[in-house]
């Protein structure tokens, strides 16, 4: 008990110094060049420093003296609680200072900018020994901190002190006045804190971004990758997640460090192994965390971000309306009709009707696609390259997305889009402008969209493939055996292209480890062989070549496939078993298959 008295007199002392240094040194040279000079207002002076001059006063005259004359007789009268319960309603007056403290950084910023001569006696002042090498800013935030000290001290003496102590009453109510008085600490202090990292993330951004609100909050910021829409690759950006917005930022180099360009600001979120997506209404990005558990922090904590966003937004929008009530507010009005500027997206993105051209779509990365999602040409460098349409995001050829037509997203200015989106919005038919839309065509076997076909297979996954006696070497395609047609495999150039480029009935293959004599250079090797067409495969690794001899092997002797979630090439299922197949002869699907592959 005697050292916890005796901690709160050494603090005192240090305190006291503090407050002297505040209100003798930094307010009285700055009002002395006030007054004398006229170089900036004295309200500015008085403004900043609010009434630290009766807080000094108070510590210096009554509180610190009265605690250096009880620890001087702690043998006959070992107690503190009765001192600071006859002083503790004085401590109300922390309230005028800790309510004026956000104002009072404002001003010491701002006139440390306007004015040269109040920045050079703060800037001069700080250099002094007393201060420690520390800033105004930080010797100000000291009687914020104050109470709370005093509030764990007196926990600390109060857990100590025998509950039949004589003090222990005092001590007791004491400590309910200083808690009353550290609440309102506290909320500076953590309000204070907010602002702290605002500035650290103004002072990042180059000062460009105007953040610095006692409003906005700093939730998460960090680097993270963000994928390509041409090729895949990953560029290194930035990411700052704010209570109300999401600055997306790339690396900018300036004299000083690294800062970062603002890009966007509007979130959305989809769930996909390491990537998620960033959904605005005029820009959709696909980024990339490094781990899985990175991936989970940011989508959670973008996720949060938005629904208490989206809360407080209707709690407005509410009171609003019943303020407006009495106004015969329209029932369409858009105070109470405002639409959201977020969208969070779930599974594969995809557009409506509804939505078409007014949200940016989420582009779908040209190396993934082959053939043009419209007319299902194949691509090439020269005479059919690769185009996204603005509207849907398709990746389709020229000659399919040759038409402009006015988004709303990007602020009615003309755009690319494909054939079908233009009839669409602007309900023109394809048929007139001497296009057939791909609804028009009669579909042929082949045209199964590998995105779709994934979403409900039996496996998918990227593979080299190299056909005996084919006269070409290997080749990596995207394969895929759905679900509906069990017994088929089919093959992808990529794994958005909207038309196979082969398919393969298994029904009668054999599925078998490459021989020596078969000389294959490439690892995770295996075969399948009828008659006298042989294909060989190789997978990326040891368990997906498993997975694919098995499932084929069933396919080939036509049996069910197992009934378990499909088998993609993910880390998630990497470590998963199969299910025990059910073998069950499936007479008509031979039939059919059989006649199919005939036609």
């Amino acid at each position: 008990v005697f050292n916890i008295a005796n901690e709160l007199l050494l603090t005192e002392t240090a305190y006291v110094s503090k407050l002297h240094l505040l209100d003798q040194v930094f307010c009285l040279r700055l009002l002395e060049e006030a007054r004398s000079r006229s170089s900036f207002p004295c309200d500015v002076v008085h403004g900043i420093f609010s009434n630290i001059c009766s807080i000094y006063c108070f510590h210096q005259q009554f509180l610190l003296p009265a605690l250096q004359k009880r620890m001087e007789e702690w043998n006959s009268n070992p107690r503190i609680g009765d001192i600071l319960q006859k002083l503790a309603p004085f401590l109300k007056m922390y309230g005028e200072y800790v309510k004026n403290f956000d104002r009072s950084m404002e001003l010491v910023n701002v006139w440390m900018e306007r004015s040269a001569p109040f920045k050079a006696i703060v800037q001069e002042t700080q250099r002094e020994e007393r201060c420690g090498n520390l800033t105004l800013q930080h010797h100000m935030l000291e009687p914020v901190q104050r109470i709370p000290r005093y509030e764990l001290l007196l926990k600390d003496y109060l857990h100590r002190l025998p509950e039949d102590d004589q003090d222990h009453r005092d001590a007791q109510k004491s400590l309910e006045l200083i808690a009353t008085a550290a609440e309102h600490s506290n909320a500076a202090i953590r309000k204070m804190e907010r602002m702290r990292k605002l500035l650290k993330v103004y002072e990042l951004l180059g000062g460009e971004e105007d953040i610095v609100n006692p409003t906005n909050e700093l939730i998460k910021e960090g680097h993270i990758l963000k994928l390509s829409n041409k090729n895949g690759s990953t560029q290194d950006r930035y990411l700052i997640l704010f209570n109300d917005r999401l600055l997306y930022c790339v690396p900018k180099l300036r004299l000083i460090g690294q800062k970062y360009g603002v890009r966007l600001k509007e979130t959305s979120s989809v769930a996909v192994p390491r990537t998620f997506l960033v959904s605005g209404k005029q820009r959709s990005l696909e980024l990339q965390a490094r781990t899985e558990v990175e991936k989970r922090d940011w989508i959670q904590a973008i996720q949060a971000t938005i629904q208490r966003h989206e809360q407080t937004v209707e709690s407005f929008r509410h009171l609003t309306c019943s303020l407006r009530d009495d106004e015969s507010t329209p029932p369409h009005s858009p105070v109470r009709h405002a639409p959201s500027q977020l969208l969070v997206v779930g599974g594969s993105a995809s557009h409506s009707c509804v939505e078409l051209g007014k949200r940016a779509p989420t582009p779908i990365r040209e190396k993934e696609v082959t053939l043009c999602m419209k007319c299902q040409e194949p691509f090439n460098a020269i005479t059919k390259r690769r185009h996204h349409c603005k509207a849907c995001g398709h990746v389709v050829c020229g000659k399919c997305s040759e038409f402009r037509a006015r988004l709303s997203y990007d602020n009615n200015r003309t755009n690319r889009v494909c054939v079908d989106c233009y009839a669409m919005l602007v309900g023109v038919c394809p048929s007139q402008v001497g296009l057939s839309s791909s609804s028009q065509r009669r579909r042929s076997i082949l045209e199964k969209q590998a995105s779709l076909a994934a979403e409900n297979s039996v496996i998918c996954s990227f593979l080299y493939h190299m056909e005996k006696g084919g006269g070409r070497g290997w080749t990596k395609a995207w394969f895929v055996i759905p679900e509906n047609e069990p017994l088929v495999l089919y093959v992808y150039g990529a794994p958005q292209d909207v038309k196979a480029q082969r398919s393969i009935p298994l029904i009668g293959f054999e599925v078998a480890l490459p021989e020596s004599c078969d000389r294959l250079e490439r690892r995770h090797a295996f075969k399948i062989s009828q008659s006298h067409l042989t294909l060989y495969f190789s997978a990326e690794g040891e368990e997906l070549q498993r997975r694919w001899m098995d499932i084929l092997s069933r396919a080939g002797r036509g049996e069910e496939p197992p009934l378990h979630r499909p088998i993609v090439e993910s880390l998630e299922e990497e470590g998963e078993e199969l299910g025990t197949p059910r073998p069950q002869a499936q007479s008509l699907l031979f039939l059919t298959l059989l006649l199919r592959k005939t036609l």
